[in-house]
């Protein structure tokens, strides 16, 4: 039975089961009096070693094995986001080479399969252009130049007939490599394009070259058939940093790009990269073969990471309410089994006591028997001499002061018969070590309690009232027990008055076959923090002299005759036990 248990209260719990939970996790042995405290400490040693041991070897393979889970799935996780984008830059990079293969192939095939005098013809020039932009779309002009630099022919939108590209960049880089394909630039027309040039050489060494250019609105086609979400940007740059295509991050056409330009590599990469102005991202990219381009996807690693984080958080809350759960229950656990062994170990040390206890009154019976045994024999002669001289006083006529004689005598017979009840109660009390079951009338039982401390009640000027109420039934109960605990009962309720006071002791007759005793007094009171604990073993509000074992033995023999003990107390008011006890009642 629990302490709270014992203080015969009903405390009935306002939050519900889970309060009664979270009280079984913390025990009320943590909450104990200063003097306690040495035992107190080895309880909750106890509790820690056990509960941090249990947490340890619980726990911890919980927390590796989420861990390394955690670690693995944000991998895969990692792995199966990104590989979408991989695939789009690889899917994109093919899909330009063959846009730019095409083309140079046909300025390929144009150029072999036609003289230098018919492509300097600029009727069949035209002609030529005519069928290459029906056939493949987006060439904006086309144009013959001849080793010297000079354009022999031209067709397109511009007057560029004539000029001369001898001092051009990409001039030397076809003439030096045979194909070359540009980057994008602003040239003489002034708007962004690119040129696609082949070189043919003639068999004395000199050559020709047909250059076409090429319209960057097909390379914006190719980015905006992609369909990115907003969070996400795909762009062309050159090997050096500048924008090929308009990016929704970074700008428009020949604009730096404020990203570190990726290494070379034959195939699509994925990289994590931090721009110019602090932003992360996810980067995946591929160079574009025999040109000097380079596809980016940049996406923001939320959006590529949503699926993740959504994953994570239910990963962590999982393994969070997994930890708190163990938690808990290795608490609840250790704390009931420390609360077991405490409580046994309260048990023993009660058990040792009551046996001391009983021995004692065992002792203390038998003295008294002694006692009163002794006194009864000398008492009996002064009973028998005294009646002797009664009698010669009463037979002699000429006796002097006869009368006065007598009276004296008699009150010696007085005395010794109050000597003689005092000695019969001893005796009967020491009779009463075990325990026997016999009908007894309370209120008898407790005028014979309060026999025995009418010296100490007269001289702590303390008032005792008994009412009985009419028609009380006699009880069958052990007298001994009984006188025992209303002895301990009354007792403390003297020791509350200091100053004098008043105790009232009521009997009454209740429903369900039981008589109650309530004894009542007006002193100091007890306040609410003591009166969980007041039938606790060892629990004492007297530093003195106070062994705390006085209310938990009268507990244990109210609830052994099948009783119950309840107290309720209110500081500066004066506290009341109330017991409760059975009319039939047998003992085992």
């Amino acid at each position: 039975m629990t302490p709270n248990d014992r203080n015969g209260i009903d405390h009935p719990d306002s939050d519900g089961t889970s309060v009664s939970f979270l009280r079984s996790l913390i025990p009320g042995w943590w909450k104990t009096e200063a003097g306690e405290r040495r035992t107190r400490s080895r309880y909750m040693r106890l509790w820690r070693f056990t509960a941090f041991i249990t947490a340890g070897v619980s726990v911890a393979p919980l927390l590796i094995i989420g861990a390394l889970d955690y670690y693995q799935d944000k991998q895969a996780v990692k792995d199966e986001m990104i590989r979408p984008v991989l695939r789009l830059a690889s899917t994109t990079k093919r899909s330009m080479e063959f846009f730019l293969e095409e083309r140079w192939s046909a300025l390929d095939f144009i150029i072999h399969d036609n003289s230098y005098e018919e492509l300097s013809d600029q009727a069949a020039l035209t002609l030529t252009f005519k069928n290459m932009k029906r056939s493949f779309g987006g060439f904006i002009d086309l144009g013959l130049i001849d080793s010297t630099g000079k354009q022999v022919s031209y067709v397109g939108p511009y007057e560029l007939l004539g000029r001369n590209y001898q001092d051009q960049d990409w001039f030397h880089e076809v003439d030096l490599r045979g194909v070359y394909v540009s980057d994008v630039f602003m040239g003489y027309r002034k708007f962004p394009h690119f040129v696609i040039a082949v070189k043919y050489e003639k068999d004395n060494g000199d050559y020709y070259v047909l250059r076409a250019t090429i319209d960057t609105k097909v390379l914006n086609q190719q980015i905006h058939s992609l369909e990115l979400r907003p969070s996400s940007d795909a762009f062309i740059i050159n090997d050096k940093g500048r924008l090929q295509t308009p990016s929704r991050f970074y700008g428009n056409v020949l604009d730096l790009a404020p990203i570190k330009v990726p290494h070379f590599s034959d195939r699509a990469e994925v990289l994590e990269t931090v721009d110019a102005r602090g932003d992360r991202y996810i980067m995946a990219y591929a160079h574009i073969d025999r040109s000097p381009f380079i596809f980016v996807v940049m996406k923001e690693p939320s959006a590529l990471m949503g699926g993740w984080f959504s994953l994570r958080s239910r990963r962590l809350g999982f393994l969070a309410a997994s930890v708190t759960v163990v938690l808990l229950l290795i608490m609840g656990t250790s704390s009931y089994l420390v609360s077991r062994i405490r409580e046994a170990d309260l048990r023993r040390a009660k058990a040792l006591h009551g046996i001391q206890y009983t021995s004692k009154m065992a002792s203390i019976g038998r003295l008294a028997a002694g006692v009163a045994y002794e006194v009864n024999n000398p008492l009996a002669i002064i009973n028998e001499e005294a009646g002797l001289a009664k009698d010669l006083v009463a037979l002699s006529d000429d006796f002097p002061q006869k009368e006065k004689f007598l009276k004296l005598i008699e009150s010696v017979l007085v005395s010794v018969e109050r000597c003689s009840t005092i000695t019969h109660r001893l005796l009967g009390f020491a009779k009463r070590m075990d325990t026997e079951v016999e009908t007894i009338d309370l209120e008898l039982l407790i005028r014979e309690v309060l026999s025995f401390l009418e010296k100490e009640v007269s001289y702590r000027n303390i008032l005792i009232n008994v009412g009985i109420e009419d028609g009380l039934p006699s009880i069958e109960s052990d007298r001994g027990q009984l006188q025992q605990v209303f002895l301990n009962i009354i007792n403390n309720a003297i020791e509350e008055l200091e100053g004098g006071g008043r105790i009232d002791i009521t009997l009454h007759k209740r429903d369900g076959g039981v008589v109650s005793a309530t004894i009542a007094d007006n002193g100091r009171g007890i306040p609410e923090e003591n009166l969980k604990q007041i039938f606790d073993p060892f629990y004492t509000t007297k530093k003195e002299y106070g062994t705390g074992l006085g209310l938990s033995i009268t507990y244990g023999i109210v609830e052994k005759l099948g009783g119950k003990i309840s107290v309720e107390s209110e500081v500066g008011q004066g506290t009341s036990f109330t017991i409760t006890l059975p009319v039939k009642k047998s003992l085992a």
